[in-house]
């Protein structure tokens, strides 16, 4: 059985009203609480703090319970995760990224997003 490392923790404290539309495409928009009032209408938004260890393909993003298989992560996702608490998340079975804030995950159907769930990053140890 595979161990694995917590490297990011947040909880949803808000859900901007235009969120739906990426999530119909498959895709997470987060950001930190300190996110601009006009990106705030277009991302989800999680208290996470502290990026513990950077991301990698074959690391696990979780929401909630259910866990998916990161497949690739673009060259400044890291730093935007660290600074700002942003991250593109693209479940699109890709294992290269379209730009280099994305992180691509596989393709499978998101479970329900809602004030209070929690999404992790974790990598195997």
């Amino acid at each position: 059985m595979t161990q694995s490392t917590l490297k990011y923790e947040g909880t949803v404290t808000a859900i901007g009203p235009f969120v739906q539309e990426f999530l119909d495409h498959k895709i997470i928009v987060l950001f930190g609480l300190n996110a601009p009032e006009e990106l705030a209408e277009f991302a989800i938004l999680q208290d996470g703090t502290s990026l513990k260890e950077e991301i990698e393909a074959g690391d696990q993003v979780c929401i909630d319970e259910t866990c998916f298989e990161i497949l690739a992560v673009g060259e400044v996702a890291n730093e935007n995760l660290k600074n700002l608490g942003h991250l593109v998340l693209k479940f699109n079975g890709h294992h290269e990224v379209e730009m280099p804030g994305d992180v691509c995950v596989v393709d499978q159907d998101l479970p329900p997003i809602e004030v209070g769930t929690v999404f992790k990053l974790l990598g195997r140890t």
